[in-house]
């Protein structure tokens, strides 16, 4: 039996994953900051199948205690879902908040990078896997998107930089890029308004975090001498925004 650690795994698409996974025969270290999630997913699967990691992914000190006494059947991992991230603000770069830049940076950005470091000799050891979560948002600028949109652009690059380094040691890695998923990203992003969440999703039939889990799920299980670089997903109804033209007078 194969394990992966999920980040993120109290919602959305990391939530999707760990059941995803569990489904599948595999075991799941499921990281996330909310416990009572964590323990509903334990009681479905049972402890032997889901082992709940209660930290930010931001706090190193507490993901290394966590990580570091990990039961003996999960201390193997063979997979590493890096999904734990979000967007705060949809206000332009003039207007947002630098504290929610630190917050989308110091998440998305190093605290990834920290655990892939972390967890880089096991998973050579195991000719693993990498799957990181950026976003369509890393290849297509959009009004608002500044800062998060880089920092997905980050993980795509350093996705790709990690394929190259990682040449030769069996370790598969890939770059996920899902557009619109209807998720509670959007309601964290916009500050908890449910409206303006169910205003942008109107209409769309977009992506669900299921849709996402089954296409990392997929990647994780492919022969381990085929690699998927990066995936870009969209619904359907999504396309790429046309070139902003600002007229003067």
């Amino acid at each position: 039996m194969k394990t992966v650690l999920v980040t993120g795994a109290t919602a959305g698409i990391g939530e999707a994953c760990a059941r995803t996974f569990a489904r599948a025969g595999w075991r799941v270290i499921a990281t996330g900051r909310r416990a009572e999630r964590l323990d509903a997913l334990v009681a479905e699967f049972g402890a032997d199948v889901i082992h709940p990691c209660l930290f930010d992914v931001r706090d190193e000190a507490a993901r290394d205690i966590a990580l570091d006494s990990l039961p003996a059947e999960f201390a193997g991992i063979d997979c590493l879902v890096n999904n734990a991230g979000l967007a705060l603000g949809t206000s332009p770069a003039q207007a947002s908040d630098l504290a929610d830049w630190k917050v989308m940076i110091d998440t998305n950005v190093t605290a990834l990078v920290s655990l892939t470091h972390k967890l880089l000799p096991g998973l050579i050891a195991r000719k693993g896997g990498i799957v990181n979560l950026s976003s369509v948002a890393a290849t297509y600028p959009y009004t608002g998107g500044n800062v998060y949109g880089a920092s997905k652009a980050f993980v795509r690059q350093f996705s790709l930089g990690l394929r190259s380094d990682l040449a030769g040691t069996g370790v598969r890695v890939t770059s996920i890029e899902p557009g619109m998923v209807e998720t509670e990203f959007t309601l964290v992003r916009n500050g908890g308004d449910q409206a303006a969440s169910d205003q942008l999703y109107a209409g769309v039939n977009p992506l669900t975090g299921a849709d996402i889990a089954e296409t990392v799920l997929w990647v994780a299980s492919l022969p381990p001498h085929m690699n998927i670089n990066a995936l870009e997903l969209m619904p359907v109804n999504q396309s790429f925004a046309g070139f902003q033209v600002a007229r003067e007078g």
